[in-house]
């Protein structure tokens, strides 16, 4: 089974550009976005084959998550039970024989670090939610998680240290939750591999000089371990800031 993720940065642009041009090549079994930046009603998206769940935040042209799946699920959740946090359209789950899947937009903590209260009580609590589920079947979780992990997860860690996405705040939360019994996939087979990045700033000619971050993961329960099969992260896809990042199980 082939699973793909990919924050698009706005659907429609995206699909401007080469969006149905990789996902047809890919096939996968589950496709999953994050920032579609739609809202209800704005497209009507064909993809024969694939049932479609939407997430759509409150707030128009904002954040936003869809799931694209070949198998029909048991079943669907938007959001994680949380008034506080299921606003803006961050999480879709979905429920299949094997395991349950959720792709997430994890909040970004902004310049400043104004947002990164907020991001720290969402990490508390989206780790409860995946936790509670796992209690039934093991998880997968992908998407845009919003943190390069460590030092080889990015191209200039020493001049982001405070900046969203590498504070060690944010850095810890992940942490936690791999202490917790998930498993980063990427790092998994490639412990070592450096200037692989799924995030590259539209400012400095970043993806020209490859100045990335891997803030864009796959992580699926310990249990799954004996299932994996191989993690990717498709860097030469163009059509958003980031770049798909893909996972195979058996």
């Amino acid at each position: 089974m082939l699973m793909i993720s990919w924050n698009v940065n706005g659907l429609r642009a995206c699909l401007n550009k080469n969006f149905m041009d990789f996902f047809n090549e890919m096939d996968a079994d589950i496709f999953c976005l994050q920032e579609t930046k739609l809202s209800e009603g704005q497209l009507d998206l064909k993809l024969e084959g694939y049932h479609q769940y939407w997430n759509y935040a409150e707030k128009k042209g904002y954040s936003g998550t869809a799931v694209f799946t070949k198998q029909e699920p048991i079943s669907v959740e938007y959001g994680i039970g949380s008034e506080e946090h299921d606003k803006e359209g961050r999480v879709i789950t979905i429920e299949f024989n094997e395991f349950i899947l959720v792709t997430v937009y994890t909040p970004n903590s902004q310049r400043g670090l104004a947002r990164l209260d907020y991001r720290m009580k969402w990490e508390v609590d989206f780790l409860r939610y995946i936790k509670q589920l796992e209690k039934s079947k093991p998880v997968v979780f992908c998407g845009d998680l919003n943190v390069a992990h460590k030092e080889i997860d990015l191209k200039n860690p020493a001049s982001n240290r405070k900046n969203a996405g590498f504070t060690n705040e944010e850095r810890d939360k992940l942490d936690i939750a791999l202490q917790n019994g998930f498993i980063d996939t990427f790092r998994y087979f490639y412990p070592d591999k450096t200037d692989v990045y799924s995030w590259w700033s539209y400012m400095f000619n970043a993806r020209a000089n490859n100045a990335g971050w891997r803030i864009d993961y796959f992580c699926v329960s310990d249990t799954l371990k004996e299932k994996l099969i191989d993690a990717f992260i498709y860097t030469e896809v163009l059509g958003s800031d980031h770049c798909p990042v893909g996972l195979e199980i058996f």
